[in-house]
């Protein structure tokens, strides 16, 4: 009998002719390479992928990553990446956005998916600015941040994407750094296994218009929470995890187990066939309203 091997989807099955023109340096390098070794080692074929992009620097993903893809307006991820989990809840279903369009236009949309428990996988780039429209501040800037919107420096205190998303009812979060390739391939599968909203908070380097937040600003701060003990169970001590300052802890805040929005839903035919035919009284109607 011949010795079984783990079967994998090939990382190349999910280029694309399109290189990407990211900034050398930049970590959306890291994260590209990041999903296509997830979607690779859980044998996720491309057609059973569907990835919804934001706008930025992170959305232009799209044109390199094969798999079914759709390219939303600005914040407007999560709204399409549910109705595609709806239509065919067998798909892997991400999103890849920036930090100002998740967090800044999509924040309402952040919270109401987390609240659902949707199952989709928002992987966050998070490099605390706009970096596409070269450099304005973003909702995760730290105060004092000196950009084309703040010449004076940030006065607003940042969002803290980690506490607000188990606060939501996120059933997954996590934050990693998009220069620790194993880390962040390893949390993306986990994230995709998990059954309900899972956020992915990228700390990513943006090297042309973010001179502090450096791979090495980063590395003398952070820590791994594996390393910690940390009880990824327990909502209150991956709140205070989340609410650390002087240290930054990576690797998985938060994980429960509680039925998905699509769980909860009937998406069987029987359940969505009608066999009557539906007739409005469109002369009723027109008595009340015309």
């Amino acid at each position: 009998m011949p010795t079984q091997t783990k079967q994998t989807t090939p990382v190349e099955a999910y280029n694309t002719q399109a290189k990407p023109t990211w900034c050398p340096g930049c970590g959306d390098f890291g994260i590209w390479m990041g999903i296509k070794s997830a979607l690779s080692e859980l044998n996720l074929p491309p057609h059973m992928v569907a990835i919804v992009y934001g706008i930025g620097c992170a959305g232009n993903m799209a044109s390199t990553l094969k798999c079914y893809g759709f390219h939303s307006l600005h914040g407007r991820t999560l709204p399409v990446a549910t109705g595609i989990k709806l239509a065919n809840p067998k798909l892997a279903v991400l999103t890849v956005a920036g930090d100002g369009d998740f967090y800044g236009e999509g924040g309402n949309h952040f919270l109401h998916a987390a609240r659902y428990n949707s199952d989709i996988n928002a992987i966050v780039c998070d490099n605390r600015l706009f970096s596409l429209t070269t450099g304005q501040a973003s909702p995760t800037s730290a105060v004092g941040m000196i950009s084309k919107t703040t010449p004076f420096g940030e006065i607003k205190e940042p969002l803290n994407p980690v506490a607000l998303a188990i606060i939501a009812g996120a059933t997954f979060v996590a934050r990693v750094p998009a220069f620790d390739p194993a880390l962040l391939k390893e949390t993306i599968k986990q994230a995709i296994n998990h059954k309900g909203f899972a956020l992915i908070n990228v700390l990513q380097q943006c090297v042309t218009f973010n001179k502090t937040n450096t791979v090495e600003w980063y590395k003398e701060r952070i820590y791994n929470l594996n390393d910690a003990k940390h009880d990824i169970n327990n909502k209150e001590q991956a709140l205070a995890k989340a609410l650390e300052t002087e240290k930054i802890p990576v690797g998985v805040f938060y994980k429960v187990e509680r039925p998905s929005y699509e769980e909860k839903l009937d998406l069987s035919p029987a359940a969505s066939a009608k066999d009557e035919k539906i007739v409005f009284p469109w002369a009723e109607l027109k008595k009340e309203f015309i």
